[in-house]
Formats: C-alpha cells, sequence, structure tokens
C-alpha cells in the first residue's frame, strides 16, 4: 500500500503543474545601464603628520592623479553594471548596482512618490555615516519623498546587503558612490540636472572626496550633517590620546588617512556645500571641525558655501564660533535637509 500512495502523490502533483497552478522556476535578466563611465581626474595633497592642534592645510590646483592602482582601475570605458528592480514594496525600489572598481554588487533603494515617470523630481543620494549601511535611512527616505524628491540609498561594499569588502569610505567606496550617482541620473524620475549629495557623519568623507576625485559627477550640491573633517576627528582623538575611540590605523599611516580625510577633498570640490551643525555635536567636543572645513571650503572658492542659516561664504574664528542650532532644531533634521536641497536644487 505504501509504495501505491507514493506514486498517487506524485501522480497529483505532475497533474498540478501541468494546470500550471504550481509556478515554475523564472530566471531574472540582468541588464547593463548605459551610464557614462566613472573617470577619476584630480588627486589630492597627501595628508601630513602634524602636530596637536594644528590643522591640515589645503593646497588647491594639485593636478597629480589619484592613488588607485592598475589592478583595482575599471578600464576605460567600463560601466556600472546594474540589474533590474526586485522586490517591489510600498516604499520603494531595490536595484543592484556593480561598483567598477571592485566589481562588488552594491544595494541600492530608490524612494519616489506615486507619479514616478510621467514627472522627473529632484534627487537625493543618502550617504550613511561611521560604517554604517542604509537600513537606518528608511524613514528619512520616506519624510524627503514627501517632501518632492527622489531618495535614493545604498550600503557602500562590505556593508548591509552589498558584496565587498570594508574601505572605511577610502577611494573604492568613493567608486562606488560615483557609480550610484551615475546610476541615479539614468532613473525616468529624476531630474539629472537636479541632483544632490546629502552626507551623514563620517559619510563627508565619502560626499565629499568622489566629488574631489569626479568632478564630472552630475551632482548640483553637497549637504554635510555634523561630519569630522579629519583623522583626529574620525577617531575622536588619536593624535592626542593613547587610546582612541576608534583605531582604524593611526594617525602616522598618511597612506591611508590620504584617502580618508575630507578637510583635504573639500578644496577640490566644485559645487554649493551646506552644513549642518549644531551646538553639541554627535561625537565631537566642540564645533571647530565645523569651521574647519567651512573656512576651507570659502578659502578654496567653492561657488556657495554656508554654515547653518549664516550669510554666504563668510568665514569664522575658531576660538570664538558663532551660535549653532539647539538640540531641539538638531532633532529636525530632516527639515533643514529638505530646506536646504530645496533651495539648492533649485539655484
Amino acid at each position: 500500500m505504501k509504495p501505491t500512495f507514493v506514486l498517487l502523490i506524485a501522480s497529483f502533483a505532475l497533474a498540478l503543474v501541468g494546470c500550471n497552478l504550481l509556478p515554475a522556476a523564472t530566471a531574472t535578466p540582468t541588464i547593463t545601464a548605459q551610464v557614462p563611465p566613472p573617470q577619476p581626474t584630480r588627486a589630492l595633497e597627501p595628508a601630513q603628520t602634524l602636530a596637536p592642534g594644528t590643522k591640515p592645510q589645503i593646497t588647491p590646483g594639485d593636478q597629480r592623479k589619484p592613488q588607485i592602482t592598475p589592478s583595482s582601475q575599471p578600464p576605460f570605458g567600463a560601466k556600472p553594471q546594474i540589474t533590474p528592480p526586485g522586490n517591489l514594496s510600498a516604499t520603494g525600489k531595490t536595484y543592484s548596482v556593480t561598483n567598477p572598481t571592485t566589481n562588488a554588487k552594491l544595494s541600492v533603494q530608490v524612494f519616489a512618490s506615486a507619479d514616478a515617470g510621467s514627472k522627473k523630481y529632484p534627487a537625493l543620494v543618502l550617504v550613511p555615516g561611521g560604517t554604517g549601511d542604509s537600513s537606518g535611512f528608511v524613514r528619512d527616505a520616506g519624510e524627503l519623498r514627501t517632501a518632492g524628491f527622489v531618495v535614493i540609498l545604498f550600503d557602500p561594499d562590505g556593508r548591509g546587503k552589498s558584496e565587498g569588502i570594508e574601505d572605511f569610505n577610502g577611494h573604492k567606496h568613493q567608486d562606488g558612490l560615483a557609480a550610484v550617482t551615475r546610476f541615479a541620473a539614468t532613473l525616468p524620475e529624476v531630474d539629472a540636472t537636479k541632483i544632490g549629495i546629502a552626507t551623514f557623519s563620517y559619510g563627508i568623507t565619502m560626499g565629499a572626496g568622489v566629488l574631489a576625485r569626479y568632478p564630472d559627477l552630475p551632482v548640483k550640491f553637497l549637504i554635510d550633517w555634523e561630519g569630522p573633517v579629519d583623522r583626529d576627528d574620525t577617531t575622536v582623538g588619536c593624535r592626542n590620546e593613547s587610546n582612541p575611540r576608534i583605531a582604524w590605523k593611526p594617525c602616522s599611516d598618511n597612506a591611508f588617512w590620504s584617502e580618508r580625510e575630507a578637510l583635504t577633498f573639500i578644496a577640490k570640490v566644485r559645487v554649493p556645500y551646506q552644513r549642518i551643525q549644531s551646538e553639541k555635536d554627535h561625537v565631537q567636543p566642540d564645533v571647530s571641525h565645523a569651521i574647519n572645513i567651512v573656512n576651507a571650503a570659502v578659502q578654496a572658492k567653492l561657488p556657495f558655501v554656508r554654515l547653518n542659516d549664516y550669510p554666504a561664504n563668510q568665514t569664522y574664528d575658531v576660538k570664538n564660533p558663532p551660535k549653532m542650532f539647539s538640540e531641539d532644531q538638531d532633532r529636525q533634521r530632516n527639515a533643514f535637509v529638505i530646506k536646504y536641497a530645496t533651495e539648492l536644487a533649485n539655484r
């Protein structure tokens, strides 16, 4: 009786397939988006080991090539590889964009309004802080989308749902951000003339780095929320303490840190720059880092530089800084991002 019972079940299952009651497996096609190749053209002054309390000097106009080894440099004509949207939900579409330098597939989410495709919107590419991924920005993406932006979230190499190896916001991570930004410009719902990058905390290193090294990117502005600007800020005291809070590499490792200091990169950026800073920084003991990067941006003659709501293109005394946003105001971070992004997108 048992063999007969098994045969009856097998026959029933085959009958279901024949009637299309059981789904057959399908393969998802892979396409290659026609996106211009990443072309890093600007290089940066190598960082120097400085005495405690001394800030790096910015030398604009250095034209040496970026330090990218031939083995990791994408070949001429390489295009980011794009996997079509999957996992469609009520909040966004998921894509896979390949970093041409590392060949890692990066997880990308796109949040757009219901009429996306029939109308184009300005876009914001959000860059996570620390060594974080996009998972903490889903709610922010919803708020920004409601305000009229297409929002692009991504996981850098080695984080979240992306492939690859952690690069601590160095050149490889910057190359991935370049590929994601170029991909964003191809979306039918995006106005490619109004794309901004908004960075959070340590994300400024990746954001400023990609704009310094890829001046041809279709990016109109850069917004920076409380980002650390050099190795001392990033490690929270590596120069003056034997046990810094973050110890990726010692401050004496110039090869490592030359790829990861926003204060050096900002002098090469050529788009408007907006800094958002509260009185009590989320990590740093004071606001001197905000003053240093704003002053460096003004001295490098970026087209527009502003700290909070103060008049544009002015420098400040690091020993006597202006009043920053209160903690209550800082809790309205998204409102400020929306305000500044709307203004800068329409300049």
